[in-house]
């Protein structure tokens, strides 16, 4: 039976991390709505979960749209399975419809209602959190755009990391002209503004994910790179990567294989609040006008809409309070990790 075994300095950072109870828990409940979110489809949707039609199965959420006829409706385009569930109650023949929890899809207008949107939340209409401005469900665009906001900032995390751990490492362990030329480089280009670039692409193209992404990640390496071209220094220095060199070990072995796996520790305590400060990079952009198309579920556009409409303050206080709860539970998990990977253990957490 294959068994997971650990160094036992690892395992002492783990229990150390564990020990930390609100880093250790916001840690496993942040990793919890992760999952979830990943599969917000099963809980948030206008598709159904299961139909039983006909005593036969069908499973629309990760499916083929299924025409209204497939199930004796008159239309032909994609089922309204609120209504079919309506209708198969009724009826009363034994068919039966599975909705999700909040059964309206992230992009759906909810004009049912005589009211003019935003309307308020309701748990007859499953508008948990009520709807914005133009009748989309707020929990479904909270849900949806917390997976968008936490894929981006991973992804960010992951191209700044490798760029700048590359060239961070680079410049401490080879130094001269090469250390010299990207210092001067990092200097000029950390005093280009980056909001403005992000205005003058905006005027220019909309952007998207992925045009973000490259944009941000163009800013984004340089703090890593400073701390990895510290640590190289230091690392550098040790015996262990004399000895490296010394039996003719090639100087990107000696930087892969010795010296990044020693400096470990500075690029996992950074990540949680690298996570974090994307997060906000995306949301501060979509407030101002300048991120996600709409209508791509964002954190920053409801944000936009409650100071907008202070009349419908469900729209504010939902969005807020999601910020407060994730950036809270990054952070706790951030303090953690620093303290677990800290050799001095100089700080307390209670």
């Amino acid at each position: 039976m294959f068994t997971l075994k650990l160094k036992p300095m690892t395992l002492r950072k783990w229990n150390r991390f564990k020990s930390i109870k609100r880093g250790y828990y916001s840690f496993v409940i942040f990793t919890l709505l992760l999952v979830l979110s990943l599969f917000a489809e099963l809980f948030i949707s206008n598709r159904a979960l299961m139909v039983s039609y006909n005593d036969k199965l069908y499973f629309p959420t990760y499916g083929d749209i299924i025409q209204g006829t497939q199930f004796g409706e008159e239309y032909r385009w994609e089922t309204n399975y609120r209504n079919l569930q309506k209708r198969f109650e009724q009826e009363n023949k034994g068919d039966w419809v599975l909705l999700p929890i909040v059964p309206w899809s992230v992009y759906e207008n909810d004009l049912s209602s005589s009211d003019y949107p935003p309307l308020a939340p309701n748990i007859a209409t499953r508008h948990f959190l009520g709807t914005d401005k133009i009748g989309r469900d707020i929990l479904a665009r909270l849900v949806y755009g917390f997976r968008i906001a936490i894929i981006f900032s991973l992804m960010l995390l992951f191209a700044n990391y490798s760029i700048g751990i590359v060239i961070g490492t680079a410049m401490g362990f080879l130094g001269g002209k090469f250390d010299l030329i990207f210092q001067r480089i990092i200097e000029i280009w950390s005093n280009v503004p980056f909001l403005y670039v992000i205005m003058i692409v905006s005027s220019i193209m909309q952007p998207n994910f992925w045009s973000l992404i490259g944009i941000m990640m163009a800013f984004g390496w340089m703090t890593m790179t400073w701390y990895m071209r510290t640590a190289t220094y230091k690392e550098k220095a040790r015996e262990y990567a004399h000895a490296a060199t010394a039996i003719g070990c090639t100087n990107s072995r000696v930087m892969f294989h010795h010296i990044i796996p020693n400096a470990i520790s500075i690029i996992v305590t950074f990540i949680p609040f690298a996570v974090s400060s994307g997060i906000v990079a995306l949301t501060s952009l979509d407030y101002l006008g300048f991120g996600l198309p709409p209508p791509t579920p964002s954190w920053g556009e409801l944000l936009q809409q409650g100071t907008d409409r202070m009349d419908a303050p469900w729209i504010l206080i939902s969005v807020v309070t999601a910020m407060i709860v994730i950036l809270t539970m990054v952070t706790f998990s951030g303090e953690a990790i620093r303290e677990a990977f800290d050799p001095k253990k100089h700080t307390t957490y209670e």
